[in-house]
């Protein structure tokens, strides 16, 4: 039997309240019968009697509570209902968590749970991937799982930081995507990215839900063209893995950046500025970003799926790369 994308968070949330009484869930509409807004919590309420707790609808006070219990020696994982109104909490997040331990030398464990990304019908406010405004900070980690084995992993990994972690769940992977376990036998350390295809071509860096988006692109090139794309999870966006990025781009003389955010001073832009800063040499051609578009993203499923990449789009862009 498979299990999804969000059985696999759900999963790591329970075995770490099992493991670690130190460990609770706190977010909007997260206990009791509801279980959160995309029922990642449900059921974890009565098995783990007071330690799974509903918060006021406040994301700045959501963070504000967790940076003191964290301070406090527990290690809160909070849920904020979308990604765009974690913003709130940016201030708490930025200013307090990621700079306390600069200040003071002290840790604050805590891990920002934050379901990010666009479905279909999810308009402006309820869809945008924030990932870049949070990696922004000094001290705080972004992680952007991709996979069923990463959700599950990854989730347990951040707890175990002593520093703020900003965990961004993509809303449309958490049904869609399905592996047969959510364990694999090596799981990759922090802040390393992975290889999803090898190819000699072009190499695709990517991350989150424009993962399986550019897989299913590079399949379909080697189909119909012959042309072979590598593409590279980054799985995290904070730490990023400079290395392997640089190692792909060597292989194949080409760079595309697939991401789902807006362009201006995004990922994708990160990523290039920091090829063409150490690994300018090794590229045939200009590096190129593929991204949604520059304008809020619309509510209507047709609209939405012109705003974003998808894998006709990302077929194109590397075609077009490979010819220059």
């Amino acid at each position: 039997m498979s299990v999804t994308y969000i059985d696999a968070i759900r999963q790591a949330m329970a075995e770490l309240l099992e493991e670690d009484p130190k460990v609770f869930l706190y977010g909007e509409d997260i206990a009791g019968s509801f279980g959160g807004a995309f029922k990642a919590t449900k059921g974890l309420a009565e098995r783990f009697p007071g330690r799974v707790l509903n918060a006021p609808i406040a994301e700045d006070a959501i963070m504000g509570v967790a940076i003191g219990a964290a301070l406090g020696g527990m290690k809160p994982i909070v849920e904020m209902q979308f990604a765009d109104f974690g913003t709130l909490g940016m201030n708490q997040l930025g200013n307090n968590a990621g700079a306390h331990y600069f200040r003071t030398g002290l840790p604050v464990n805590l891990t920002m749970r934050m379901p990010c990304g666009g479905t279909p019908g999810g308009g402006p406010y309820h869809s945008q991937s924030v990932e870049a405004l949070f990696a922004h900070y000094p001290g705080v980690y972004v992680f952007t799982p991709a996979t069923v084995a990463d959700a599950y992993y990854m989730l347990k990994q951040a707890v175990q930081i002593p520093d703020p972690v900003v965990f961004m769940e993509h809303k449309f992977l958490y049904r869609w995507l399905k592996a047969e376990s959510w364990a694999e036998p090596d799981p990759l350390p922090i802040g390393k990215a992975r290889v999803a295809r090898q190819g000699v071509h072009a190499s695709v860096v990517t991350f989150s839900a424009m993962v399986p988006e550019t897989l299913k692109a590079a399949e379909e090139l080697a189909a119909s063209t012959g042309y072979e794309l590598e593409v590279v999870d980054l799985r995290c966006v904070k730490p990023l893995d400079t290395d392997t990025i640089l190692a792909s781009v060597a292989r194949t003389g080409r760079l595309l950046v697939v991401s789902e955010d807006f362009p201006y001073a995004g990922v994708a832009a990160e990523v290039v500025a920091r090829v063409v800063e150490h690994g300018l040499h090794l590229l045939d051609a200009p590096p190129l970003r593929l991204t949604s578009k520059e304008c809020p993203i619309p509510y209507h499923p047709e609209l939405w799926k012109a705003h974003r990449p998808g894998s006709a789009s990302i077929a194109e862009a590397a075609r077009y790369l490979i010819s220059l």
